[in-house]
């Protein structure tokens, strides 16, 4: 008899419910901007978009390996939302450099992601995420088919390393705790994914274990 338990699945009340409630916690910090900002606003403005855009793309990340974890696939409905949020979060990251360094000059924010390459790679994880941002819809799977869809998310990993790549670049000696704890989690979420691939790309073939074998079929949206 299998005695393990079967993960709590919210209903769709449950699940708007849930989501709404993620949604207003994500953007709680946004509070944090209108208030006391220091002695230097545009510097705290632009840390704290930026520390929160990579909190948010951490937690994207999270989703699979809590939901192969718990069983509990439903977490996979609140990844979306994660990722909208996060893109979100780097576009006002992204505003507080364009007005406060350069005043919404367009050349002179140009030549400040050429000369200074850490400002590039954090405008390339940006214009990565643009186009996943823009797929963000069953309507976008649909049109692109599940597999295109997939392949083109997965360029979710390369942004979290441009991102933390662009963290510790930033950074100075005497400020790299925070850097380096943000890589290494990150980097501990792509190993986690990295197994969970080879481990799958090891198991044998379902059909070849004495005997046919049913065909089931899930609705599930694609993973990454």
């Amino acid at each position: 008899m299998n005695s393990a338990k079967t993960p709590w699945t919210p209903g769709p009340t449950q699940l708007l419910l849930i989501k709404l409630l993620l949604i207003a916690l994500c953007l709680l910090p946004l509070a944090r901007l209108f208030g006391d900002l220091g002695p230097n606003p545009p510097e705290f403005v632009s840390r704290h978009t930026g520390t929160w855009t990579f909190n948010l793309l951490l937690l994207t990340l999270s989703v699979s390996p809590l939901r192969a974890w718990t069983g509990a696939h439903w977490l996979l409905r609140l990844r979306r939302s994660l990722g909208l949020l996060t893109f979100a979060y780097a576009l006002l990251h992204f505003a507080s450099f364009a007005l406060f360094d350069h005043e919404l000059d367009t050349q002179a924010i140009a030549a400040d992601i050429v000369d200074r390459p850490f400002i590039a790679v954090g405008f390339a994880a940006l214009l990565l995420m643009l186009p996943l941002a823009l797929t963000s819809s069953n309507r976008a799977i649909a049109l692109l088919g599940g597999r295109r869809w997939q392949e083109l998310h997965r360029s979710i990993y390369l942004i979290g390393i441009l991102a933390a790549i662009h963290y510790l670049w930033l950074a100075k000696i005497t400020t790299y705790f925070y850097p380096l704890t943000y890589t290494l989690l990150l980097a501990l979420l792509l190993a986690w994914r990295v197994g969970a691939r080879l481990k799958k790309a090891s198991a044998p073939a379902p059909g070849f274990r004495g005997g046919a074998q049913p065909i089931k079929f899930f609705r599930e949206k694609p993973d990454r």
